[in-house]
């Protein structure tokens, strides 16, 4: 297991769609584990594969005392209800906005060893899922707030000491996507 750098907002890798993933092999467990290690050093509570510059679709969480991930996830919502709430992202450090989100979140996807999964997420658990999926995407969370938020939080951005710091070598998938 490998703590990996976390990229930052303005790195190019963070705007691209991340492939599916076809193989379920030990380089996809390797990730799986270097995610979960980098989550718990950066003290969060999701992390896309994208945000370290691994364009599979995979994400990890750690929620009170469980560690799960979600392979080529699917979002379903049960219902209409929306939550509205500070949100973070380790590729914005140190910042929070509210933003606008689903209640409830039925992930459905695959565990690392190809097993088919189904999680039921409320409150921060469908936050989550629906910020990394985001992520998978190539959408970061700023994108989800009205004109007026986003120019606020642009300008937080520039101002954070973090901003404009090089980016390490983007890594893309050995494995064959299928389009």
């Amino acid at each position: 297991m490998t703590v990996r750098p976390v990229r930052l907002f303005g790195d190019p890798v963070l705007r691209q769609r991340a492939a599916e993933v076809v193989d379920f092999d030990r380089s996809l467990q390797t990730l799986v584990k270097d995610l979960h290690e980098t989550l718990y050093e950066e003290d969060g509570y999701g992390l896309a594969a994208t945000q370290l510059g691994v364009l599979q679709r995979v994400f990890v969480w750690h929620d009170k005392n469980t560690e799960a991930h979600i392979v080529n996830p699917v979002l379903e919502f049960p219902d209409d209800e929306e939550q509205d709430g500070p949100e973070g992202c380790l590729s914005v450090p140190g910042l929070y906005f509210d933003t606008k989100r689903r209640l409830n979140t039925v992930a459905k996807g695959f565990d690392m060893h190809g097993q088919a999964v189904q999680i039921v997420g409320t409150d921060k658990l469908a936050r989550c899922f629906q910020h990394e999926t985001d992520h998978l995407d190539g959408v970061m969370f700023i994108d989800r707030l009205d004109p007026e938020a986003r120019k606020e939080a642009m300008k937080a951005i520039r101002h954070a000491e973090w901003w404009g710091q090089p980016a390490p070598a983007v890594k893309f998938s050995p494995h064959a996507s299928h389009h």
